[in-house]
Parts: structure tokens; C-alpha cells; sequence
């Protein structure tokens, strides 16, 4: 009777293979906890976020007769209408200008306080943070009606203003660009200060103490050294206060008011006053598609350019 050999390098390859199947199903397995911790969060945010999201993506894209969506026909005329009227678009540029307004009153007061922070004793660093995030503790609606008994007409800036003698009548500060830039910057920069604090607790002594030792004195060394390395908080606390900013509604809707009509405030209207579900959508999407774009370049700018070592 002849012997049956098997060949050792098809064996090998046989026991590699099913080493690597049972490998891989050791892998996902560990991954099964994971997913099934993860996955209440994942059908909320499918559930409440994504689907509404994809179902104004859907109006945005149809025209109607009314509330009538039986007889809806797939169009871009929203978005037409949209960058073909001029009041839309002064409006898209508003909340852009309103935007960067925010973003640089933020970051010029918000700075120097992280940069104080970054420099206090861990007991003293814990009380200030309590004191900057205490505001979030408090209802954005409070904050704003706070601000209308400061900026009104009577209130307490402009008798400050007319008392030192700087104006003779009361200025315009509600109903205006600059109250809603006010408001915002107060409900926003929190989130600058905590941003730029955070990447500034980074940054090595020892860095600032070798400038010092080769010469440099503390404005240079703060042009030179702390400046650069603090970009990354500077962007990220930017990105957020920005972002935030074009998206925000209560503000810019009682201390704006129709003097001051932004793209949310806009696409409200749109949507529960005039019911042009449809159109309020395509609205609510331009701002999204330009917070989006805005955002993305200005960061591929900074990443790209002179500094992008310090975002590695």
C-alpha cells in the first residue's frame, strides 16, 4: 500500500491562514463591549441629529404650493433664490462680519486672561476657571436681559458715558451690530479663554527661561516663543467661538432684532413665521456649507503655513 505524504509548505500555509482567521475574530471581539457601550449614543445621535438633518437636506432640495408636500417636485430654485437676492445675501455677510467681530473682541480680552491663568499657582488657576465657566452656569436668555438693562438707552454705560462726558446724548447700543457683537462675545468667551489656557498649559518653562538666558526679554520672547506655540488654542478657541457665533439665534434675535437680521434669525422667520419650511431649509444648509468652508480653510491655512510645525 503506497504512503500518502502531505506537502509541509501547504500545511503551514493552511495553519497561517487560520491563525490569521482566528486572529482577526479575536480583534473584533474585542471591539463587541465597545460597540455595545457606544451604541444608546449612536441612535441618539442617528435618531434626534442625523435624521433631521438628512430630512432638511430633503426639504431644501423641493418646491411646493404651501404646506402641500404631495405634489413636491425636486428643485434648486431655494438655493437660487438665495444667492440671487441681494437682502440674503447682506445677510449671509452680516453674520460673517458679526462672526469675526466676535471672534477678535473674544480672543483680545480672552488672551491675557489665559495667559494669566497659564502662570497662577494650581489652587489659585481652580478658582479663576470656576469664575470663567460660571457664566455658562446661567441661562443665555438672563444674560441677555442683564446686557439690555446695561445697554439701553438709560442704562448703565451710556450714564457712565455721559457722566465722564465722552457723548452728549445716549448711544445706540441695543437694536445694533455692536450690542449683538456684546452679547455674543459675553456668552462666547469662556470658550476662547479655556481653549487658549489649555494649549498654553503645554508649553515648557524652559523654553521661555533659554530665550531669557540668550537675551531675549519678555516681549520678545512672547512674540517669539509663547505666541507660536499658544496658535493651536488660538484656532481651535477661533473655530468654536466662530462657529458658534454663526449659528447663534436667542443674541442676535433680542439684542438685534430687525435692525440686525442674521441667517439664523432669517431662516426662523422663514420657517415658523412666514412657513416656507422649504426655503428656510436651503437657508439653514447655506450657513452650514459656509461655517463648514470657512472654518476648514482658515485651518489648512494655519496648518500649512509658517507655524504648521506646532500643529503636529
Amino acid at each position: 500500500m503506497e504512503v500518502i505524504r502531505h506537502d509541509a509548505d501547504q500545511i503551514t500555509e493552511a495553519d497561517l491562514s487560520s491563525a490569521a482567521v482566528q486572529k482577526k475574530r479575536r480583534n473584533w471581539r474585542k471591539f463587541i463591549p465597545a460597540f455595545l457601550l457606544m451604541s444608546p449614543l449612536m441612535l441618539f445621535i442617528i435618531g434626534f441629529f442625523l435624521v433631521p438633518m438628512l430630512y432638511i437636506l430633503y426639504l431644501s432640495f423641493i418646491k411646493t404650493e404651501g404646506l402641500d408636500t404631495a405634489n413636491a417636485v425636486y428643485s434648486i430654485e431655494n438655493y437660487i433664490l438665495f444667492f440671487t437676492d441681494a437682502y440674503y445675501l447682506s445677510s449671509l455677510w452680516l453674520t460673517v462680519k458679526i462672526s469675526l467681530y466676535t471672534v477678535i473682541v473674544s480672543l483680545l480680552i480672552g488672551y491675557p486672561v489665559a495667559l494669566t491663568l497659564s502662570k497662577c499657582s494650581p489652587r489659585v488657576r481652580g478658582w479663576l476657571t470656576l469664575l470663567i465657566a460660571s457664566p455658562l452656569l446661567v441661562s443665555i436668555v438672563v444674560r441677555n436681559f442683564g446686557w439690555f438693562l446695561l445697554l439701553s438707552p438709560n442704562g448703565t454705560v451710556n450714564q457712565l458715558l455721559m457722566a465722564t462726558g465722552l457723548v452728549d446724548s445716549p448711544v445706540k447700543l441695543l437694536f445694533s451690530e455692536t450690542g449683538v457683537v456684546i452679547g455674543l462675545s459675553n456668552a462666547y468667551l469662556p470658550f476662547m479663554i479655556l481653549a487658549i489656557a489649555t494649549n498654553l498649559y503645554n508649553i515648557d518653562p524652559s523654553l521661555v527661561k533659554a530665550g531669557s538666558i540668550l537675551g531675549a526679554g519678555p516681549v520678545r520672547s512672547f512674540l517669539k516663543i509663547t505666541l507660536p506655540l499658544s496658535l493651536p488654542g488660538i484656532v481651535s478657541g477661533s473655530v468654536l467661538v466662530f462657529s458658534m457665533s454663526m449659528s447663534a439665534y436667542v443674541t442676535p434675535a433680542l439684542m438685534g432684532g430687525a435692525n440686525v437680521p442674521m441667517l439664523p434669525v432669517v431662516a426662523y422667520d422663514q420657517i415658523l413665521n412666514l412657513l416656507r419650511w422649504t426655503y428656510g431649509s436651503a437657508i439653514s444648509y447655506v450657513l452650514l456649507g459656509v461655517t463648514l468652508i470657512s472654518v476648514t480653510v482658515v485651518t489648512r491655512m494655519f496648518e500649512r503655513g509658517k507655524f504648521r510645525e506646532v500643529f503636529r
